[in-house]
This record gives structure tokens, C-alpha cells and sequence, in this order.
């Protein structure tokens, strides 16, 4: 039989020794474990994916809107104004009151006839026809009046119109013009202004005499200045 002192050191021993062991054992590092390239390769992607949903997250959330789109506006067409034609080679220039100059008084029912000294700044003839006739105003009981002969370029005419002053008080005007046998009117517009008072009378009172000569209100018509007349 064994000696029983001798066994329980000997199992003292293996036990210091299972210790010492034991100890040295847990101071070793652990084995790095090796990744395949599968699994390096799911690891790089899941990073990237995290990646992108992070960034998605952190920019802000903007509502799409639609960019209208630019729609051609209508241009308005230009209406067209109806000018009253002109022909450029005739023309008319006024001279001077012959007769009634601007505001001459008169009474209402007083006859009269006022004449106008132009000339034919064109260059062309007015030919037997022609028109002078009243446009705009008041025509006085005036009628047109027809050029019975023609008058060339740079000559000088008068144009004499038999007039009524008409039933009013004040100022009155009446416009005329010379128009082509076709209608078309052409050069400067002529005009008469008369001033109305007092009551009516059916002819123009002369004017009594007096020691004092009254002065002339009419221009002399030149003796060579051909002379063109209208009879209501």
C-alpha cells in the first residue's frame, strides 16, 4: 500500500501545475480570423448601401415643381386707319383773304361772298372740274364750287363762294378744300370765320358814308388774276 502522504502531493503538484498552465495559456492573443473575398466583398457593400441611406437622410426633402412652360403671347395686329388719299403732284397754297377777312362782324341772314387768293404749288394743272368744296364747319348756305377752266402750276386764282350768315351768335367757321375730279383732296385748307351779333336781316346793310374814308377790308383783286365763282 501506497504511502497516502506521498500521493496528496503528488496531486498538490499536478494541480500547481494545471494552474501554471492554465495561466500561461490566457496571456496568448487570439487568433485572427481569416475573411474569404466573398465576405469582404458583402461587408463593402452594406457599407456603401449605409452610406447612401445616411446621405439621403441628411439632405433635405424638396417638393418637384413643374417649370411652367412659356406660351407664346398674341401680337396685336395693327388696325388699319383709312387715310384719306393724296396725289403728289398737286397742290394748293393759300395767298390771302380777297374778301371777309378772319372775324369780319356780321348780323345773321346777311349775305355776302367770300373769295380767296390761292395758287397751284404743284406740278401739275388743275383741269376744268376740279372741286372746292366744304369739308367741315359750318358751310354758310355755301355750295361747291366747279372750276369751269384749268390753271397751271405756279398760277394764281380766286376761289369766290356766295355765302348767307346763318341764324347764330359768335364765332362760325367753315372749311373748304380742292379736291381732283375723282374726289381725292389735296394742298392747304381754306377757312372763313365770321362773328355774329344783333338780329336778322335778309340783305347787308351798307354802311353809311362818313367824312373819314373806312378802311379797306378786301385786297384788290389784280386786274390778270383769273377769278373762279360759285352761285348758291
Amino acid at each position: 500500500m501506497k504511502n497516502p502522504a506521498k500521493i496528496f502531493m503528488l496531486a498538490n503538484l499536478v494541480m500547481v501545475t494545471a494552474l501554471l498552465l492554465s495561466a500561461c495559456g490566457a496571456g496568448k492573443p487570439q487568433p485572427t480570423p481569416t475573411l474569404s473575398v466573398a465576405a469582404v466583398q458583402t461587408a463593402a457593400v452594406g457599407t456603401f448601401a449605409a452610406g447612401l441611406t445616411q446621405t439621403a437622410f441628411a439632405m433635405p426633402t424638396g417638393t418637384a415643381t413643374k417649370t411652367p412652360t412659356a406660351t407664346a403671347t398674341p401680337t396685336a395686329l395693327p388696325t388699319a386707319i383709312a387715310a384719306v388719299p393724296t396725289s403728289s403732284c398737286y397742290g394748293l397754297t393759300g395767298i390771302s383773304d380777297v374778301t371777309i377777312p378772319d372775324n369780319t362782324p356780321m348780323v345773321p341772314g346777311q349775305t355776302f361772298t367770300k373769295t380767296w387768293l390761292v395758287r397751284n404749288s404743284g406740278t401739275c394743272p388743275w383741269t376744268a372740274g376740279f372741286k372746292f368744296a366744304f369739308t367741315s364747319g359750318n358751310a354758310m348756305g355755301g355750295t361747291t364750287l366747279v372750276l369751269d377752266k384749268a390753271v397751271s402750276p405756279g398760277a394764281q386764282t380766286n376761289l369766290s363762294i356766295a355765302m348767307t350768315a346763318p341764324a347764330l351768335t359768335g364765332s362760325v367757321r367753315g372749311n373748304w378744300r380742292m379736291s381732283t375730279l375723282t374726289g381725292v383732296f389735296f394742298g392747304d385748307e381754306e377757312y372763313i370765320i365770321i362773328t355774329l351779333s344783333g338780329t336778322a336781316t335778309a340783305t347787308a346793310t351798307p354802311a353809311a358814308p362818313t367824312a373819314t374814308p373806312a378802311a379797306p377790308t378786301a385786297t384788290p383783286i389784280p386786274s390778270n388774276t383769273p377769278t373762279q365763282t360759285a352761285t348758291p
